[in-house]
């Protein structure tokens, strides 16, 4: 599967971005109840909480990174992101897969 490049925002509005570095792993988790956007994808980091939601407009989204709308149907409730690029207007991440469970034998 390709890479799912994404544009985190909102940041500026909860902690800011400052304490963000390359390499961080993020949550992402599925908001269908969001009264804003039924579509929104909240994003967090452990122990700080919610620091934005996965960007769903064409002034918010960077570039050719996944809207929320275009990652929504291929994400499960739950999913993990790295954290690539801290810029002014954002940040970019990319979606990473989901590790299958070994069974135990």
């Amino acid at each position: 599967m390709a890479d799912m490049y994404i544009t985190i925002t909102g940041a500026q509005f909860r902690h800011g971005s400052k304490f963000l570095e390359k390499g961080m792993t993020v949550k992402l988790f599925k908001e269908p109840d969001n009264e804003y956007d039924k579509e929104a994808i909240r994003v967090e980091l452990k122990p700080i909480g919610t620091i934005g939601y996965v960007a769903n407009s064409v002034k918010t989204v960077i570039g050719d990174c996944y809207s929320a709308g275009r990652l929504y149907d291929k994400i499960d409730d739950k999913a993990k992101a790295e954290i690539l690029y801290v810029l002014p207007d954002g940040i970019i991440a990319v979606v990473k897969p989901e590790k299958k469970d070994k069974k135990k034998k």
